[in-house]
């Protein structure tokens, strides 16, 4: 995988993701990769109960997918690794400050880990610089999340699948939408004004 590689293909225009634009050490990933785990770690914490079901509406999704592009796949997947062990230890930092081993939902925060990682990928690959590839990318990753979340809320609860769609992925789908509008919004613009930093005028 790439991972914020820079190259010359187009000079004076930064390639790679957003966390590498001003320079990479191990001190500095290592800051990124806690960092990502304390956003995903505060975006939990808003939280919507939805009846019927012990998976609730939050900011996790968003976030994890904004550090994935953000960070690039190691470090993304990484930042979420640290966030699932953490918080299995005891750091209330799952969703409304919960910790420990979330039993029917612990295959979404299995999911963020490879969904930080396909994004970050996507985003090394330049997909976060346009806003229809950045909606696509941000597709990718909350599919990934369900693949792993869904058929694992089945398995914990008993529930045949048709239900755990219904109650696991159902709900939720309109505010994906809404997260992947303000991504398409936010990761495109922030690459235009690093453009601009760099060589003074915007994307082609």
């Amino acid at each position: 995988m790439t991972d914020g590689v820079f190259s010359t293909v187009v000079p004076g225009r930064p390639t790679g993701v957003l966390a590498d634009v001003w320079g990479r050490s191990l001190v500095r990933d290592v800051v990124l990769v806690v960092g990502a785990a304390a956003t995903v770690g505060a975006a939990a914490q808003i939280a919507i109960p939805v009846p019927g079901t012990p998976v609730p509406i939050t900011g996790q999704t968003f976030a994890v997918l904004l550090v994935g592009a953000t960070l690039g796949a190691y470090r993304g997947a990484a930042g979420m690794l640290v966030y699932l062990v953490a918080g299995v230890l005891g750091v209330p930092w799952f969703a409304d400050g919960s910790a420990g081993w979330p039993a029917a939902t612990a295959g979404y925060l299995l999911g963020f880990i490879v969904a930080a990682a396909l994004t970050g990928q996507l985003a090394a690959l330049g997909a976060d610089r346009r806003p229809g590839l950045t909606i696509a990318l941000m597709a990718a990753g909350n599919v990934l999340i369900y693949l792993v979340g869904v058929p694992w809320l089945a398995f914990a609860t008993g529930m045949d699948l048709t239900t755990a769609v219904t109650k696991g992925l159902i709900p939720y789908l309109f505010g994906d939408v809404l997260k992947t509008a303000l991504a398409a919004a936010l990761l495109p613009a922030t690459w235009a004004l690093v453009n601009r930093r760099f060589t003074g005028r915007t994307y082609q």
